[in-house]
């Protein structure tokens, strides 16, 4: 029987981090699909209605929680899984920085978007 490996620490930091955002994220993508899927129709989101639920400041921010919540789940997910399949030393170090870089710029350009999206109204 083969070894499973991980790069997660059961019980460490990243490896708690992780579950909490996946349970984070099953429960804002069931609002997601709940809202945008059962209860408006796809041919009645609009532009204008996206940013009217923008708008909204609990609304705003459960799209920035997700943001931030997608953003940390993906990079931390994408690193473990190039860990654990053998990168190491300075491949390593550049991945983990890479990451990061993209990981922050994604979500500054996603909180660009969403006050963008909210009109100014959230200021």
């Amino acid at each position: 029987m083969a070894e499973r490996y991980s790069s997660f620490n059961r019980g460490g930091l990243a490896w708690f981090l992780q579950r909490v955002t996946a349970a984070f994220l099953v429960v804002t993508l069931a609002f997601h699909f709940f809202l945008l899927h059962f209860y408006n129709h796809a041919p009645e989101i609009t532009f204008a209605g996206s940013m009217g639920r923008m708008e909204v400041p609990a609304y705003w921010l459960t799209m920035v929680l997700f943001l931030g919540t997608a953003t940390f789940h993906g990079v931390n997910g994408v690193y473990n899984a190039l860990v654990n399949q053998g990168i190491s030393g300075t491949p390593k170090r550049v991945a983990k920085w890479v990451l990061i870089v993209a990981g922050v710029a994604l979500f500054v350009q996603g909180l660009r978007v969403s006050f963008a999206l909210a009109g100014g109204s959230l200021l």
